[in-house]
């Protein structure tokens, strides 16, 4: 069961300094408010036009050494350890402005970076939170690693990783988050990590400058050679470099014994958040990384796009109406030909749904195609703007003095035909609060099970002069 919560964004603003773990440029990063259905964007403040890149799966460009973002040539590196901690504080609406293409690695966890939002404080928004509710098992497997992630139904957002790099200094490891209120204290502060092996190669590839032994675990996974000690000791600027008996560089002792697996699930949440809306299920993620991390991103958020664009709402339509066609005239100043409502069956401070049974004696059907009578697409859209005209009427206490006009109509979609006996339903939504009687909504008029018609409309009630 879905359960209705409100969207949440930070109080204040907040910047923290670090360098990137790969570039090693120094980057300031700002955490601002946002508003409501922002999501998560990224500001580049260091380019002309400060150019915005949201943090969509359709976006990641490379996934070696971490998920990087790409939109018209603007490049974002990264981001996965923020992104984790804005949703472990379960934030739907931040701005993260960047003077670099590369967020700041700090200590190679989320930590400091729960700790700014929570610095800044967390308020919520008047809005509700879009949650897609897992019904069914989905998963992907990348063939050639063998690594795989699905999402089964559960009554909240969990996560389980399980991970096998097939190294006796790494061996298999699992771990579980329950709830995402329990991020902060149990995945947080858990660090990356890298093999020696790989080590060297991005050392001699002139990678992780911004590398030191304090933001990352070494397991080291095969004998160290003289010249790759000397080459560490360079590299990190120590003068002594030995290993520990758990097979660990001596730079850094392990917070938990499965850090490894912890880290592996933050990143989970991290490109997860690339969907680019909350879910309501259990990850299972065996042997993940970021390529099918993102890739699962991005099938997830194709399916929840379909699904979001063909669901229908069911209404008992045998119910008795929240008010019929009297009530509606007392309200609209409407009148039949020109009255295309004939009942409103729910209604909110932030929506409204109406209802229309469409008959061969619909007066425009005479000359509309008669012999292959069609509804005409502008007559829906004036049907769905009376409906909405009912919730922005409510708001006065005499609506019967006042007129609705339209300013504005965007996005208008006819998807299929309504026909003589179908039943229209429309229902609006607030994209915005009323203010001074204007209404700014989402319309979607459904008929058979189909979304038939949608669009963006803004309309404005005026006292009758």
């Amino acid at each position: 069961m879905e359960i209705m919560v409100k969207q949440k964004t930070i109080k204040n603003e907040i910047s923290l300094t670090g360098v990137g773990l790969h570039t090693g440029k120094e980057v300031t990063m700002t955490f601002k408010p946002a508003p409501i259905n922002n999501g998560f964007t990224f500001v580049r403040v260091d380019l002309q036009g400060q150019p915005v890149i949201e943090a969509d799966a359709n976006y990641v460009v490379n996934t070696q050494r971490g998920t990087n973002l790409e939109k018209l040539g603007v490049k974002i590196q990264t981001p996965e350890h923020v992104l984790a901690a804005v949703v472990g504080c379960d934030l739907d609406n931040i701005i993260i402005e960047l003077n670099a293409s590369e967020l700041p690695i700090m200590d190679g966890s989320s930590k400091y970076f729960v700790e700014a939002i929570e610095k800044a404080g967390i308020e919520e928004q008047d809005a509700n939170r879009n949650v897609y509710v897992v019904k069914e098992v989905i998963s992907f497997t990348d063939e050639a690693t063998g690594s795989e992630i699905l999402v089964m139904p559960s009554d909240e957002y969990q996560v389980t990783t399980m991970v096998d790099f097939g190294t006796k200094v790494l061996g298999t490891q699992n771990a579980t988050l329950k709830s995402l209120s329990d991020f902060k204290d149990e995945i947080a502060s858990s660090r990356t990590f890298s093999f020696l092996h790989e080590l060297e190669s991005l050392l001699e590839h002139g990678l992780i400058k911004g590398g030191d032994l304090n933001n990352a675990i070494v397991y080291v996974d095969k004998e160290i050679s003289e010249s790759t000690m000397e080459n560490l000791k360079k590299a990190f600027g120590k003068d002594e470099i030995s290993v520990k008996p758990n097979g660990v560089l001596d730079n850094l002792t392990l917070h938990y014994p499965n850090e490894a697996a912890r880290h592996k699930l933050l990143d989970v949440i991290g490109d997860l958040s690339l969907i680019g809306v909350r879910i309501q299920g259990k990850i299972i993620a065996n042997k993940p990384g970021h390529f099918v991390n993102t890739q699962f991103a991005k099938k997830l958020a194709k399916i929840i796009k379909i699904e979001q664009r063909n669901h229908v709402p069911v209404y008992d339509l045998n119910q008795e109406p929240l008010m019929d066609i009297h009530k509606i005239m007392s309200m609209l100043p409407h009148r039949p030909p020109f009255l295309l409502i004939d009942r409103i069956i729910e209604m909110s401070d932030r929506h409204v749904v109406g209802l229309k049974n469409v008959t061969m004696n619909e007066n425009f059907f005479v000359g509309h195609f008669p012999e292959a009578p069609v509804m005409p697409g502008v007559l829906i859209v004036e049907a769905m703007a009376q409906t909405g005209g009912i919730l922005v009427l409510s708001t006065v206490p005499d609506p019967e003095n006042y007129l609705t006009y339209f300013m504005k109509i965007d996005n208008v979609k006819f998807k299929h035909k309504v026909l003589p006996g179908d039943t229209l339903i429309f229902k609006c939504e607030l994209i915005s609060p009323i203010r001074r009687g204007i209404c700014h909504m989402q319309a979607n008029a459904y008929a058979n099970g189909k979304l038939v018609t949608e669009a963006e409309l803004m309309a404005q009630i005026a006292r009758k002069q």
